[in-house]
């Protein structure tokens, strides 16, 4: 199919630009500039990806009239204020998560969203992991039977490139809203709503020292043991840590049927289910999973949702959700007991 060449704006130019530069350019977008605000971080990354134009206004990307859309891969904290003046400028945005610092953040993302008309997308890139979709069609065709159970986990040591991952005020909290987030994401597009909460969460490591020396000493969780009841019933187990030296790979999850199970990302492979009925003999089986560049499905969709060749997702109010059940996690952990999630 051909596809029209998006013109793209690359708005920050941190650890995660390279996946979303990376991820649009082989989905056949161009990225024409990038916004920061270190130039010598600018040059590498135009450089190593071949943008041709830098700046430290990220206000020039918008005014560009040249610009058909803009990612916007900055610090949590600044993710309403650029977001927000994207959707005025009448730039369609893809938001990095989480959304923002916090839900009332989310909803005034959104209010602009709506009043401008603009397209906005939040970035859930979990969702495009090959396995993902290879279980939403066992869980589609009843493989594993009426799912009653799931354990996830999503755990790293801890981002080590910049202080802002550990400060509360910067981030909204700490390893739930930056990591958990795609655990929470992923439990809802698979398995639907979550309506009631318990947790326990704890600051496990006081002192951390970052890749260039620089001494933190955060003020926010660092794991979070959750339990999440689902409107169908199910529940889940959701385990969140940044403080494990070896961690997950990317995440791990553990699903249990009433006639399977399935295991994701685990010493398994990447997906592996035992599910009798279904395959006819007893035994775990590993099925063959494509592996496409990482981003391009993601981005690939983006620019498909922005040229009308696929219908735009509910991404901006799964991104608001996301922060809702956060939310209730931490008022589940102070409160000891079930908590209600809001419903927007």
């Amino acid at each position: 199919m051909n596809r029209k060449a998006f013109h793209i704006g690359m708005i920050g130019a941190g650890f995660i630009s390279a996946y979303h530069i990376a991820g649009l350019q082989e989905a056949g977008a161009r990225v024409t500039v990038i916004a920061g605000r270190d130039p010598e971080r600018l040059a590498r990354r135009a450089a190593q990806f071949g943008i041709p134009r830098t700046t430290t206004d990220y206000r020039e990307v918008l005014a560009d009239p040249a610009i058909d859309a803009v990612v916007i891969a900055t610090p949590d904290y600044l993710h309403r204020e650029h977001a927000t003046a994207a959707l005025e400028a009448g730039k369609p945005a893809l938001l990095q998560k989480p959304m923002a610092r916090n839900s009332a953040e989310c909803r005034a993302i959104i209010a602009t969203a709506q009043a401008t008309g603009v397209p906005l997308f939040v970035s859930f890139m979990h969702r495009y992991l090959e396995e993902i979709e290879h279980l939403r069609l066992l869980l589609d065709r009843q493989v594993l039977g009426r799912v009653h159970s799931v354990r996830q986990r999503n755990a790293t040591p801890g981002a080590d490139w910049a202080a802002w991952f550990y400060r509360k005020e910067s981030v909204g909290g700490g390893v739930l809203l930056q990591l958990g987030v795609h655990g929470i994401d992923l439990l809802r597009h698979l398995f639907g709503e979550i309506v009631r909460v318990r947790a326990a969460t704890a600051l496990m490591i006081k002192e951390r020292i970052l890749a260039d020396g620089t001494v933190v000493r955060p003020n926010a969780e660092d794991l979070v043991i959750a339990t999440y009841e689902f409107a169908s019933g199910l529940i889940a187990v959701h385990e969140c840590a940044y403080a494990e030296v070896a961690g997950t790979d990317r995440y791990r999850m553990e699903i249990y049927g009433t006639d399977g199970t399935a295991w994701l990302r685990t010493e398994r492979g990447r997906l592996a289910y035992y599910a009798p009925a279904h395959l006819g003999q007893p035994g775990w089986f590993a099925p063959e999973i494509r592996t496409e560049q990482v981003g391009l499905r993601q981005h690939r969709h983006f620019l498909d949702m922005l040229s009308g060749a696929a219908p735009p997702d509910n991404s901006a109010r799964d991104g608001l959700v996301s922060l809702l059940v956060a939310e209730t996690v931490y008022r589940a952990a102070e409160h000891g007991g079930w908590e209600e999630v809001e419903t927007p």
